[in-house]
Order: structure tokens, then sequence, then C-alpha cells
């Protein structure tokens, strides 16, 4: 390798998007993968349908800044919800060859990897991008995750933060009673925080949850943070938004087959994790500043209403989201059970137990 390959990885962070990969056609997201003369191309599905602003802007930037920190040893072709596989299928597509890449949400993936449940986030578990990531590489969390995935045939590359978890909803949510028989849209381990809380959670899929909140069949949901949400037009069918968010950042996640990233040389690995650690923090910053932008809109332009959880209903929610961390880790004591004791010491680290 020359060493003018290495300084352009060196500048990867600095790399512009390109925009071939977002152009990538129909017949190129289906073909098989390419390995010719050094080169290596992956394929990437995303749980994103193309259309939301954040498809282009943080996926599709994100494969394209792959493919340069690179110099295109390691091309990644992004593919949109469904386009290859069905998104429930995505992991298993990895671990059998059908893809070799995925950017997507931990949540779908509990019921095998129950510990994919702290990759993705518990509410309450931490504040700021910072404390994410300390709890995920300085206190070494991520590691025995990389276990789990392992088991699954799939390497977990790391986390990538959406930011936080917005509470949408058509009835103003300010105490714990507020919540009580609350028909709210929910996944993962926030929805069974909800049902101590005295909701209902109801699972519906992404396509069909604007219907669902027009017509009353759920009255809230969450889908990542305030500018996720945004992206599927939650704002046109809620009447408030609950402040603070639940979880400061909410994580989704990149992986490959574990043949395919033990295909690329250390150098290819490395780059890949820098980007998605560089990814994570500046997919951060892109969230956070377009919520406070889209709740600015909700208000002044849509005639929201931006609501406050009081202290003792944030207290609850907290609490009871520990309990489902324990019962989490009492079901999975191999995994979950060593995350879930780092995630006690952390909350005793940041004040909070």
């Amino acid at each position: 390798m020359t060493d003018t390959t290495k300084t352009s990885r060196r500048g990867f962070l600095t790399a512009t998007a390109s925009t071939a990969a977002a152009a990538a056609t129909g017949s190129m997201l289906a073909a098989p993968p390419a390995i010719a003369a050094g080169k290596i191309t992956w394929r990437m599905q995303t749980h994103w349908p193309t259309g939301n602003w954040y498809y282009e802007d943080v996926f599709v930037k994100f494969c394209d800044r792959i493919t340069e920190a690179t110099n295109g040893e390691l091309t990644i072709t992004p593919v949109q919800s469904n386009g290859i596989v069905p998104t429930g299928e995505v992991l298993n597509a990895v671990r059998r060859g059908l893809l070799e890449s995925a950017f997507i949400y931990p949540a779908y993936w509990i019921g095998r990897i129950p510990v994919a449940g702290h990759l993705n986030g518990h509410i309450g578990a931490w504040s700021k991008h910072e404390e994410m990531a300390a709890f995920m590489y300085e206190m070494g969390a991520l590691d025995v995750i990389r276990e789990a995935y392992a088991e699954q045939g799939v390497f977990q590359i790391g986390p990538v933060s959406y930011s936080g978890l917005t509470l949408y909803s058509n009835r103003p949510l300010r105490t714990t009673e507020d919540f009580s028989g609350w028909r709210v849209r929910s996944t993962g381990p926030a929805a069974l925080v909800f049902t101590k809380m005295g909701a209902a959670p109801v699972s519906i899929p992404g396509g069909e949850l604007y219907q669902a909140l027009q017509t009353g069949v759920a009255e809230g949901a969450h889908w990542g943070s305030t500018a996720t949400g945004w992206g599927m037009n939650l704002q046109e069918v809620n009447k408030f938004i609950a402040e603070p968010d639940l979880l400061g950042h909410m994580n989704g996640e990149v992986f490959a087959g574990l043949k395919a990233w033990e295909g690329l040389g250390d150098d290819l690995k490395a780059t890949v994790s820098e980007v998605v650690r560089a990814t994570s923090a500046d997919a951060s910053a892109h969230f956070v500043y377009r919520d406070m932008l889209f709740k600015k809109q909700f208000v002044e332009e849509m005639g929201g209403e931006l609501t406050r959880l009081d202290d003792a209903a944030i207290a609850n929610l907290r609490r009871y989201s520990m309990e489902v961390v324990d019962e989490f880790s009492a079901k999975d004591p191999k995994f979950s059970g060593r995350v879930g004791e780092m995630l006690h010491e952390f909350q005793k680290l940041r004040g909070l137990a």
C-alpha cells in the first residue's frame, strides 16, 4: 500500500460524500458481491425507506464515506428498507451471506439476541452521546455484545447514534397517571417499560403507523428522535411531544457477516470501525440540531404543544427501565447479565443509583 493511500485514510473524517452509491440502480443492488483486483463490494441494507431525509443525509453518506476512506478498496452499496430481504430477515441474510452488512436497528433482534437491547439503549441509560460511547467503548459493554453477535455468525462493528427517544402523542403526558391505558406504538425494552407505567403498547409496522395514528388505533408513538419521527410525518397526526426525551441517544448499529468481516485486512477493518465511530458522533449532532428545529416548527407553525413529564414520572420510567434490564439479565445471564451489571455501575457513576 502506498503512502498516498494511508494519508487518504487518515483524512477520512473530512471526506465529502460521493454521489455514486446514492445513484445505485436496482440491478446493482441485486448484484452479487464483487471481489476483483483487490476490490471488495458490500451491499448494506437499512430499515430506513427512501424519501426520509436521513436516508440520504446519514445512511447514503455513511456508505460513501467508507468507500472514499478506503480509496474504493471497500465499496459500500446502500440498499433501502426491504430492498433485498424483508427487514426482519436482515440478520439471517447477513449471517448466511445473502447480504454482507447492515445499517439497522438492534430492537429487531432482541428475541434472538437479548443483549441487543443494551446496544439499542434503555430508557434513562444515558443522556449524552459521550455517555453512551463511554459505556460501550470505555466500560467494555460493546465487547460483550460482540460476543453475543458472533454466536449468530455476525460481527457487531458498532453503534450509530440516532439521537433521543421522543414520545409523540395525542394526549398530554405529564404524570405517571397520564400513561394509563395509552395506546402507544412501541418496540423493544421501551414497550416493556410503558406496560409497567400502565400504558397499552401496540405493535404496528412503520408503513401503517401514520394511518393508525390518524384513525386512533394508536394514540402515540416513538420512532427514534423528534427528527426521525418527523421523517415519518408523526408531527401531522399528533398534538403533543413529551419532554424530556426518555433516552438521550438511541442507537442503530452496523454489522457484517463474520466471513465478510474476516475477508477484510486489518487496515480496512480499522478504517471501517473508525468511520462507524465518527459517523455516530456526527449523526448525533445532526439529529440533535434538527430535533431543536423541528420542535420549534411543531409549536410555531403546526400548533403543537410541548408537554413536560414531572419528576415522579421520570423517576418511575427510570426505575421501571432498570427492572426491565434485570429481567433481561435473569433470562440471559451469559451476555445481558454481564452488561446489566455494567449498566448498574454506570448509573452509580452518573449519580443516579
